[in-house]
């Protein structure tokens, strides 16, 4: 799908290309036809001079004329000159004759000196200078262009301005320019507004803007190039970011499938426990009953005292353990209980049934009698369970030491031992379900451990420091 629409894309670019070359070819041709136009009318600029100039050397004979020859063909000349404005001066430039304006004009002498000013700005003057009785009367014709010229003039001016914005306008929907031969001005344009721009912005930004995309050369006026900058249409653009779109579609579509598979199979896990967990406190509830009864009978009959004692004290951890079992599923209660006597209380519990090689160090830098809300049961549940990996870890003589400290606005039970660690790569992986190094054991320990501490006291668990052969040390992070 992504390689067809690239494909696709790429297709219409160069038929957009090829149109756009195309309507550049037009634009030149255009340009060649106005320009041969405007050399013919060169060349009528250039017959108007020679006709004025003949005019004048008609007007200067007949000034100088004596009474010998003939002046019919001079005469012919003056009276054949309509259509030409003219203005002769003296050299106080005093109008002494003018010829080829509005009758209604004639009069207004004001006007005509306007317009001497305009035929100086237009034309060179010719000298029409005479001599009379050997003294030189001297005097200088003025001329406009003829008024057909100046009507094919003016036709063919507007056409030179606007044949380029006509065929800019008419090209396609697309942003374009055309820039003069050293692109610092911009001749015409197009459809700037869909890229934000103005004309009547910097023509420098406009034109460093338009470069980065499409150019074409041509060549309006002869010797000169011309450039023309164009951006893909809006089509072109939209099919572009199509596999983008249509990505972040099937991305999105594939996020909210995994979410839901994951919150289906985190359901399902949760209901597995949570029936694993009262299956397991049921079943021991029998033995439990039975055990009770036995450690009674041993009493009546006069056992050692401290071995009944002992006995009991397990009796009331299995009650316990399956108290905790009973409360997987359900919402825990947390009150408010002394941190620093419920870790002695698992420490000296666990010195009792542990190597008499494995020293344990207790250390709480925060006050003793500080209370934090717990649920008791199932947070020494995690103890025991941390301690008893520490236990399996350490394999022979070692040090498990748990210190209590300040994290902000947590309170943090760090459990480090002495024993073989965990390798970098698997941190995390520990608190996976049924992840186990041991050859006996489902590997659920320590996702339990996660759960507990995590969704129903709102801590934080993790494998603050591990390097094998050196130990481990888990971190608690509980609110306070």
């Amino acid at each position: 799908m992504l390689v067809y629409s690239q494909w696709l894309v790429q297709r219409i670019a160069n038929e957009e290309k090829d149109k756009m070359e195309l309507w550049a070819q037009a634009v030149q041709n255009r340009a060649i036809l106005v320009n041969k136009t405007d050399s013919i009318f060169r060349i009528f600029e250039a017959e108007d001079r020679k006709n004025i100039s003949l005019w004048a050397e008609a007007n200067k004979f007949i000034a100088e004329y004596e009474g010998d020859g003939d002046i019919y063909f001079p005469t012919r000349i003056l009276s054949n000159n309509t259509t030409i404005p003219v203005i002769i001066t003296n050299e106080k430039d005093e109008i002494l004759f003018f010829n080829n304006f509005p009758v209604e004009r004639e009069e207004d002498t004001v006007w005509l000196s306007e317009q001497l000013t305009i035929f100086k700005q237009q034309n060179r003057p010719i000298d029409v200078s005479y001599k009379v009785l050997g003294k030189t009367i001297r005097q200088y014709l003025y001329y406009d262009d003829s008024y057909i010229f100046r009507e094919l003039k003016n036709t063919i001016d507007n056409l030179v301005q606007s044949f380029i914005s006509e065929t800019v306008i008419n090209s396609a929907s697309v942003p374009v320019i055309i820039t003069n031969h050293t692109q610092d001005s911009i001749v015409s344009f197009g459809n700037l507004e869909e890229m934000d721009l103005d004309i009547s912005d910097s023509h420098e930004r406009i034109i460093s803007t338009m470069k980065g995309y499409n150019v074409i050369e041509i060549e309006l006026t002869k010797g000169h190039k011309n450039y023309i900058y164009y951006r893909d249409s809006n089509i072109i653009r939209l099919l572009k970011y199509f596999p983008l779109v249509f990505l972040s579609i099937i991305a999105g579509f594939l996020l909210v499938s995994y979410l839901l598979f994951s919150t289906a199979r985190r359901n399902e896990q949760n209901q597995v426990w949570v029936g694993m967990s009262k299956e397991t406190a049921h079943q021991l509830g029998t033995p439990l009953t039975s055990l009770m009864g036995w450690s009674e009978i041993l009493r009546e009959k006069g056992i050692d005292v401290e071995i009944t004692k002992e006995i009991e004290k397990d009796i009331e951890r299995l009650q316990v353990v399956a108290e905790r079992f009973s409360k997987i599923g359900s919402t825990p209660e947390l009150q408010e209980e002394n941190l620093d006597d419920t870790l002695r209380s698992i420490i000296d519990y666990m010195r009792k049934r542990s190597s008499s090689k494995i020293e344990y160090i207790y250390q709480n830098t925060r006050p003793t009698d500080e209370t934090i809300p717990l649920n008791r049961p199932l947070f020494e549940w995690v103890m025991e369970n941390l301690i008893r990996n520490a236990i399996d870890a350490i394999q022979g003589p070692g040090t498990i030491s748990i210190q209590v400290s300040d994290a902000g606005k947590y309170v943090a039970v760090d459990i480090c031992d002495s024993g073989k660690g965990i390798s970098k790569g698997m941190t995390r992986a520990v608190f996976r379900p049924g992840y186990t190094t041991k050859k006996r054991g489902w590997g659920l320990g320590l996702s339990l451990t996660k759960r507990i501490i995590e969704n129903y006291h709102k801590g934080k668990i993790f494998v603050k420091l591990s390097e094998p052969g050196k130990g481990t040390t888990f971190r608690i992070l509980l609110r306070y």
